[in-house]
């Protein structure tokens, strides 16, 4: 064996131990934070990490890999035949394309930008279908690069301060609808590269919704970073809600929309770091707003809504790993229909996510079946739901293992 190979964990647990430990330091994480968001005491992970314990079993493995955001399970186990990319799914057709447009900058551009309206009701059009299409990812894919060339030559050819403000605001808009395309491919520089210049676009609109959508997206990118980004999700959060607050007592229906959901991500943070009171208290604060605007009104890019507060109850409960509140939760939220098919499917994944804490893991199944006719494209880029269901193909329940197997050659996790 060459002594460069790579070791195999289960043969060797303490280089699967010596894996978890530098990817836990990696995250920036105690070996107690870990312990707890696997429910083993931080002695028992300390012998995982020592190599005093054999290797555990796959529902331990995919546990570890969910906790500590592990992008390819073959980075934790160390074996090739693991290669399975957990929070990072396939790269789409569309995405070459889509990064060309994002990537390219022409000085001197014989493209003639489009009536303002027009370019508008373009981008509203593509918000719509995003919302209403189970293939999301295929139909904004298709409708991108020519909204990025657009959007781009109407700011360069604008022609006085209040034009280019405006332009500005589309530009951001457009970025905004790029970042739910990339999101969770293959290409996490080019997500950032959006977020960023969202960020600036949107600030040089000066338009507040515009700068909290964009403060939204923003934040997001970096949580998803992983724990050592929390903090700075948290500042781009914190300043945004600042920014709007003063706004808030004659805000329109966006503008109060953008600040709850921005109220809401803090709550989100807060409860992957186990901070149950500061978690709730945001998600109470959200609601409260929710409760201002319209039974029907649904914000266009984040979702936010009266609808949507049960589904965030849900992922509140469940990132604090509270199995019993988040089955609660669940079964109070699908009382309210979300309009949104792939925000839809999301809450379908969170409650499968729920359902699992609390032990049921038929239920969960059947609840990502139902994400699956929901939005495929949703759940075959969540890693969530990848974990989960690579988890069931391993069960000892024949029927649930069938059933598990079934919805993976489905979701494309394994060949038919």
């Amino acid at each position: 064996m060459p002594s460069d190979a790579t070791p195999d964990p289960y043969a060797d647990p303490l280089k699967f131990g010596q894996r978890v430990q530098i990817l836990r330091e990696r995250r920036g994480m105690s070996r107690s934070q870990l312990a707890d968001f696997l429910d083993i005491s931080p002695h028992t992970l300390k012998k995982i990490e020592n190599g005093q314990q054999q290797a555990p079993g796959l529902d331990m493995v995919m546990r570890i890999a969910e906790a500590l955001r592990v992008r390819d399970l073959a980075d934790l186990t160390g074996r090739a035949d693991t290669h399975v990319d957990l929070f990072i799914g396939p790269g789409h057709p569309r995405l070459a394309a889509v990064k060309a447009a994002i990537d390219t900058f022409p000085l001197a551009s014989g493209v003639e930008p489009p009536p303002v309206a027009h370019l508008e009701a373009r981008l509203q059009a593509a918000w719509k279908a995003r919302h209403q299409a189970p293939n999301h990812r295929e139909v904004i894919g298709k409708l991108l690069p020519d909204l990025i060339r657009d959007s781009q030559a109407l700011v360069r050819h604008a022609d006085s301060a209040i034009d280019r403000r405006a332009a500005q605001a589309l530009l951001a808009q457009t970025y905004s609808l790029s970042q739910f395309f990339i999101a969770y491919q293959p290409d996490s520089s080019l997500l950032w590269r959006v977020a960023e210049r969202g960020m600036i676009a949107a600030q040089d609109s000066e338009d507040p919704h515009t700068i909290g959508v964009a403060a939204w997206l923003l934040a997001q990118a970096h949580r998803d970073s992983g724990p050592r980004h929390y903090d700075a999700a948290d500042a781009v959060n914190e300043e945004a809600v600042r920014f709007l607050e003063p706004l808030l007592p004659d805000a329109t229906d966006d503008v109060l929309a953008i600040a709850g959901a921005l109220e809401f991500e803090l709550g989100y943070t807060a409860a992957r770091r186990r901070e149950t009171g500061t978690a709730w208290r945001h998600w109470d604060k959200a609601n409260r707003m929710a409760a201002r605007l319209p039974a029907d009104y649904y914000h266009p890019v984040t979702s936010f809504s009266q609808a949507i507060m049960g589904a965030h109850a849900v992922t509140v409960a469940v990132e604090l790993h509270q199995g019993g509140e988040s089955v609660r939760q669940a079964a109070r939220a699908d009382e309210v229909a979300i309009p949104s098919r792939p925000r839809r499917a999301r809450h379908r994944i969170e409650e499968a996510r729920g359902y699992q804490l609390d032990g049921q893991p038929d239920v969960a199944i059947a609840t990502l079946e139902k994400a699956h006719r929901a939005a495929p494209e949703t759940i075959k880029y969540n890693g969530y739901a990848r974990r989960l269901i690579l988890e069931e193909v391993e069960s000892k329940q024949v029927a649930r293992r069938r059933r598990a197997a079934e919805l993976a050659v489905e979701v494309g996790i394994l060949a038919a």
